[in-house]
């Protein structure tokens, strides 16, 4: 395909709910990309970040004889994170009474169940398991606490006393007994959350839940700031200005893309502009009451004719909504509505038969594929859309919506306010 739409591209990659350094997302890039580029058959290089802005890198990358430039840079809100994640094993524990009660008296758990089970089950899993480890704690607490009190109950015995001999003390010393051995098997497994994940979970869903749909504060104010620097990459000169949003980050990508839309006077002009949505879990946000605006800016993106906006999701990635329609599964699709064009990874297809063995109970692995490299790389391949030289509306010009799309209304609440 030797035609070249893009000369100079500028990234924006918006990651989820995430701790962990923007360094993390270079080094997948750069990693995935030389893998992919090895098994495509172009070239593909990063270098160090030469625009202004965030942390980021650049990649010049030579595709069908053509070499693009692209300058990415990672809007990360990891601090917003790390700061909004309870350090504390009660504060935990109140996160999942609040926030089921959220999902549960609203009626958005219901609804959700009606689309895709795996998602649903990737919320409902921290639920379980904290709930399990309290039990477990619990009943070793009351396990050593028998064995304790029953030894201690032989001793007195051959001193000729017996435990009622004294008094109201000791159903105290039990519960003491039970609730510190409880205490210490809880700090064990909260420890041990780098492999069971429902710490991290938990505070994800909580977050997201915390003002019933709305963007806390902290994130609006980030979101400004992205605003600007997305400003004035426009002025720069760019052919193409991409906005990629992974997980709980697609939900920001729409809320960036719709205030930047709204704020242009007189109608947009520039560079071509693109907005990525991947493993999206939009639903898990939009379908709570007070998610006005999400709703309106999901409304709002759809009809726009100066955008593109592709949606990627799999149905062998359990933690996303696949090929759920964001804006008509959330009620809220207007006559004309032209985006976002709901496009399968089909992991199956994608990748090798053992590769697929390999990942297909690592869920958070699959959760992170779009970003990687795929051994058969079909319409999506990552690293041709935001290293190549075709505009994302380019690439997919004239392709035809996944078959399995859901594009029903779901969502009980429907009410907008941009």
């Amino acid at each position: 395909m030797n035609f070249q739409e893009v000369q100079r591209r500028r990234v924006f990659y918006i990651p989820g709910y995430d701790p962990f350094p923007a360094r993390r997302y270079r080094e997948f890039y750069r990693k995935e990309g030389a893998a992919q580029a090895a098994i495509s058959g172009y070239a593909l290089a990063l270098e160090p970040k030469k625009a202004g802005g965030r942390f980021g890198w650049r990649v010049v990358s030579t595709q069908d004889g053509l070499t693009t430039t692209t300058d990415f840079e990672v809007l990360a809100w990891a601090d917003l994170v790390r700061t909004s994640m309870s350090n504390s094993i009660a504060g935990t524990y109140a996160a999942l009474l609040r926030t089921a009660w959220i999902y549960i008296v609203s009626g958005t758990l219901r609804r959700l169940m009606w689309m895709r089970k795996g998602p649903v089950i990737a919320a409902l899993y921290p639920v379980g398991m904290l709930i399990l480890q309290l039990l477990v704690a619990l009943a070793a607490g009351a396990g050593v606490a028998a064995a304790l009190f029953w030894g201690l109950s032989s001793l007195l015995g051959l001193a000729g006393w017996s435990l009622g001999s004294l008094g109201p003390v000791v159903p105290i010393l039990r519960w003491v007994v039970v609730l510190a051995v409880a205490a210490l098997i809880l700090r064990w497994f909260k420890n041990s959350d780098r492999k069971l994940y429902a710490y991290y979970l938990m505070q994800d869903y909580a977050y997201s839940a915390s003002l019933r749909g709305r963007t806390p504060p902290d994130l609006t104010a980030r979101l400004a700031e992205f605003r600007d620097e997305l400003v004035l990459a426009v002025t720069c000169g760019y052919d193409e200005v991409l906005i990629v949003g992974h997980s709980s980050g697609a939900h920001l990508a729409v809320e960036l893309l719709a205030d930047h839309l709204r704020a242009a006077p007189g109608g947009r002009k520039g560079p071509a502009l693109g907005l990525l949505t991947l493993g999206q879990v939009i639903p898990m946000v939009s379908f709570l009451p007070k998610a006005d605006k999400l709703r309106a800016d999901l409304a709002f993106l759809s009809t726009r004719s100066d955008i593109t906006w592709i949606d990627v999701t799999a149905p062998g990635d359990g933690g996303a909504f696949a090929l759920c329609d964001p804006v008509a599964v959330s009620g809220v699709a207007p006559a004309g509505q032209r985006w976002p064009l709901i496009v399968s990874a089909a992991f199956t297809q994608t990748l090798s038969s053992e590769r697929w063995e390999a990942l297909r109970w690592k869920f958070f692995d699959l959760h992170f594929q779009y970003l990687f490299a795929f051994d058969k790389p079909g319409d999506y391949d990552y690293f041709r859309i935001t290293a190549g030289p075709l505009t994302l509306g380019r690439r997919f010009e004239g392709k035809k919506p996944s078959p399995s799309r859901i594009d029903v209304p779901v969502s009980k609440y429907t009410s907008m306010d941009a």
